[in-house]
């Protein structure tokens, strides 16, 4: 079975993103990459930059899911209100096309993709770069690889669930 899947690891400053296609035993990845923006420009602005670009990347294809890693900054600070922000701005573009949005600790992210949920950046991106062949250009990026990955690998469980109930 082919799927395309979305990864996104999302942040105000930068956001990762990663489209992958294939069966769950061979990811192949369509576009890989980080959506940035400037501290110097207007807040609503950088936001709307963040919306537009994960809508336009979605319109271009057939997304199955969008695997997004999950809230897990505690206290809140402004960066924990960013992020929250980013993370709406992305879900809203994703609801508006139609896309089902999936959440994912970065442990889970992690475990699935290196066997280690407390894997560091470095194997993150290593791992995603040997399961792909991407070379991902920011650790943004590969951790959005990473959060499709994921997505597509739970795929026989889920399915396994649906049909159980």
């Amino acid at each position: 079975m082919t799927t395309t899947i979305l990864g996104v690891d999302p942040g105000l400053a930068s956001t990762g993103y990663a489209l992958v296609g294939g069966p769950p035993s061979r990811p192949r990845p369509i576009a890989v990459g980080t959506v940035t923006t400037s501290p110097r420009t207007a807040h609503a602005e950088r936001l709307m930059a963040i919306h537009t670009a994960i809508a336009d990347l979605v319109a271009g294809h057939e997304v199955e899911a969008c695997a997004i890693e999950s809230w897990f900054i505690h206290p809140m600070s402004r960066s924990a209100m960013a992020m929250a922000e980013a993370r709406g701005a992305i879900i809203v573009a994703l609801a508006l096309a139609g896309v089902e949005v999936v959440e994912y600790s970065p442990n889970t992210i992690k475990q699935s993709v290196t066997g280690s949920g407390s894997a560091d950046k470095a194997q993150v991106r290593s791992m995603v770069t040997r399961l792909t062949g991407a070379r991902p250009g920011t650790d943004h990026a590969a951790d959005a690889l990473a959060a499709a990955i994921c997505h597509m690998s739970s795929a026989p469980l889920r399915g396994a669930i649906r049909r159980a109930r």
